[in-house]
Formats: structure tokens, C-alpha cells, sequence
């Protein structure tokens, strides 16, 4: 059987792998879609567990070969895609795959999917918010904060392409809220 797709997209710093974190946690019968990227791995995060980490080379080599079902270059050299044997791997367990991606990306899945998918748009309270966010992280410096602050920007006029929209202002209750839209979505018959 193949399952249904749930796609969280926001601006980095908006809560969306908090909010995946918690999706997970819940008996949706989901798994986590672990993304490829070419980036540097922060100090708390595996390889094969947050993302598959790989060089821009292999990355390349990935495209090239057509081993994504969607891909992206963020930013210059630092590509991030989903791998379309992740994506198999997963269903193969019989289970629902989630998705922690960007915008751009998630609208790529969400065109990929149709109506297998749910695409849910986590939006922070305010750009200045999210500009704390990142800071309180501690792991990016001033320039990829300022970076992300930008794409951040852009990234809030595609809010209306999704098919959901919660807002962050409470973790707590963006996850109690998320969590019955991707109920609701799952047990609902296609």
C-alpha cells in the first residue's frame, strides 16, 4: 500500500522540525523523510538520522542520475533534495511519510504527490520573532542569520500556495494544532 504524504514547510526558525518532532511522537504511523543536503553538519545532528549529509559532487551526481523526486539549490553550492528511494523505503514499512522542508521544496512535493498530500505552512508570529529564534539557536553566524532573515521574507508570500496555514506564536499549541489537521487528513478515505 501506498501511503499519504504530510508536508511541513516554513522559513528556518519557524518551528516546523519542532512540530515534526512532535508529529512523530503521536500514533499517525508516520516516518520521517530524512532529506539530502550538502551543508555543514551542526555539532547535534547525525548523519542518516537529521539528513544525509553529502558533498556538492555527489549531490550533483545524485541529479544527474535522477535520484530525487524534488531538489533545490538554497543557497550557492548548498543543495538540499528528497531522495526518491527514501521515499520507497518508507512506504515499503507501510507507513505515511512526513516531510520537514523548505518552501520551495514543499511545494515541489505537494505538486509531486497531489492529492496524496497535505501541505501545512507554519508560520511564525512576525519576522523580528523569528530573527530571535535563529539568534537563540546559537549555532549560525550573523551572516547566515541575516541570510535566512531574507529568505525568511520571500518565503512568507508563498503561504498562500499551501493547503493549511498555522500560525507559531505557542509551540505547544502549534503542535496540538497540527497534530488534528494531520488526523483528520489521515483517517479521511481517497
Amino acid at each position: 500500500m501506498i501511503g499519504k504524504c504530510i508536508i511541513l514547510c516554513a522559513p528556518s526558525g519557524a518551528g516546523k522540525t519542532s512540530i515534526t518532532k512532535y508529529l512523530l511522537q503521536q500514533n499517525f504511523g508516520l516516518e520521517f523523510s530524512i532529506s539530502a543536503c550538502t551543508r555543514e553538519k551542526r555539532p547535534n545532528e547525525t548523519n542518516g538520522i537529521d539528513y544525509y549529509f553529502m558533498s556538492v559532487d555527489d549531490f550533483r551526481l545524485k541529479i544527474s542520475n535522477n535520484e530525487f523526486v524534488e531538489w533545490e539549490e538554497v543557497y550557492t553550492n548548498n543543495y538540499y533534495g528528497t531522495l526518491k528511494n527514501e521515499i520507497d523505503r518508507i512506504w515499503k514499512h507501510g507507513n505515511h511519510v512526513i516531510f520537514d522542508v523548505d518552501v520551495k521544496g514543499g511545494l515541489n512535493l505537494s505538486k509531486f504527490f497531489g492529492e496524496k498530500a497535505l501541505s501545512i505552512f507554519i508560520k511564525p508570529p512576525s519576522i523580528k520573532e523569528l530573527e530571535i529564534r535563529l539568534r537563540k539557536r546559537g549555532t549560525e553566524s550573523e551572516e547566515t542569520i541575516q541570510r535566512r532573515i531574507k529568505k525568511a521574507t520571500l518565503e512568507m508570500d508563498f503561504e498562500k500556495y499551501f493547503d493549511v496555514t498555522v500560525e507559531n506564536n505557542n509551540l505547544e499549541d502549534a503542535q496540538q494544532e497540527t497534530a488534528k489537521i494531520v488526523s483528520s487528513f489521515l483517517l479521511k478515505q481517497q
